[in-house]
């Protein structure tokens, strides 16, 4: 038997990440109503949004999708599912569901936020208390299980299972990097602190002069990185936005993984992803405790206090040490092997689906 899913997707939702990890659950084909292609085995079916305002991306976009009438009546799915709780398609999907007998939901979540400034506001709220009839709520961290147990969700419905990654792809070098580079791989934003990394590369550069900063992604922040390049030649690197095998290969030229997450009024570090590519390719990663990346970055790997010096001082530390990284590589790609193997994770998602058909 075939699995028939319907995904609804946000209108800013990033790609490689849910929706294709259930593309890859076996016994199953997914159709994808997005704004742009997707990635992985599936049908894409374009949609375009009503988004009256674009203040919010991703769960707080303030957008329906056009069109989920007619999918649901072409396709006849097996299940509907969408990415969180309060996001308006999940409202969407949520209504659908209840006039379709024998129609399962599922939702996604990241959330961590036991109290979600978004909960509050109308239509979000209404969005999050029609949740709380889907068939499977699935948990990407185990963050997101206690925040719904906090709400008051009927636990027997939940399931978690973290996400999964290409360990082929993102696999390590030959050898322990010799140059010390580091490299950063996260939207150039204030939430993930490319500014504070900037600060901390400066201290760094006091001990370890040849020390080199590579930049990867796009965002708000870019003019600084910008501006450190032009001031600091051949100390700090942009390398523009790369797509996940470009990703793979500067993870393996390099000798440690940094970011430096804080919390916004809406948000807080849930695990992070790029996390999870760094240690499979054998990084140490250094970055500030935020939120609930714990789950993500275990010893012997640094979660440090928040500013520029404390981060500094963990760079130092796998940078000058070679024990220590070497050490770090080692239990880094063990776990993720052990742990993340996307391969493996999908199956397990597949397996929660199951459980309530």
């Amino acid at each position: 038997m075939t699995r028939e899913l319907l995904w609804l997707s946000l209108p800013d939702q990033r790609p490689r990440r849910e929706l294709y990890w259930m593309s890859r659950m076996p016994g199953t084909h997914v159709t994808a109503m997005a704004r742009e292609e997707p990635f992985g085995d599936l049908t894409w079916v374009p949609t375009t949004y009503r988004r009256p305002v674009t203040r919010f991306i991703e769960a707080g976009a303030f957008a329906w999708a056009q069109g989920l009438d007619e999918q649901l009546e072409r396709t006849r799915p097996d299940w509907v599912a969408s990415l969180e709780l309060c996001s308006l398609v999940t409202g969407q999907l949520s209504a659908r569901r209840r006039r379709r007998p024998g129609l399962r939901q599922a939702v996604i979540t990241w959330e961590n936020l036991p109290r979600q400034p978004l909960y509050a506001l109308p239509p979000y709220r209404q969005a999050f208390e029609s949740a709380r009839d889907a068939d499977l709520i699935l948990c990407m961290v185990d963050a997101a299980r206690d925040h719904l147990e906090l709400n008051g969700f009927d636990l027997s419905r939940v399931r978690v299972v973290k996400p999964g990654i290409d360990v082929e792809m993102f696999c390590p070098a030959a050898e322990l990097a010799d140059r010390p580079r580091v490299v950063f791989t996260s939207p150039l934003s204030a939430n993930k602190g490319i500014d504070t990394v900037l600060d901390a590369m400066r201290l760094v550069r006091r001990r370890v002069p040849d020390a080199q900063l590579v930049v990867a992604g796009s965002g708000p922040l870019a003019g600084l990185v910008e501006e450190a390049e032009q001031a600091e030649p051949g100390a700090v690197v942009r390398a523009g936005s790369l797509h996940a095998p470009g990703v793979a290969e500067l993870l393996r030229s390099a000798r440690v993984f940094t970011t430096a997450p804080r919390p916004t009024w809406k948000w807080t570090e849930q695990l992070g992803l790029a996390y999870l590519e760094a240690q499979a390719c054998g990084l140490p990663v250094v970055t500030t405790a935020c939120g609930t990346n714990d789950e993500a970055v275990r010893a012997p790997n640094l979660l440090t206090e928040s500013g520029a010096y404390a981060l500094a001082e963990g760079l130092v530390h796998f940078l000058t040490d070679d024990s220590a990284a070497r050490a770090a590589s080692a239990a880094n790609r063990a776990r993720m092997l052990a742990e993340h193997d996307i391969r493996r994770q999908s199956a397990k998602m597949g397996e929660a689906f199951a459980e309530f058909e």
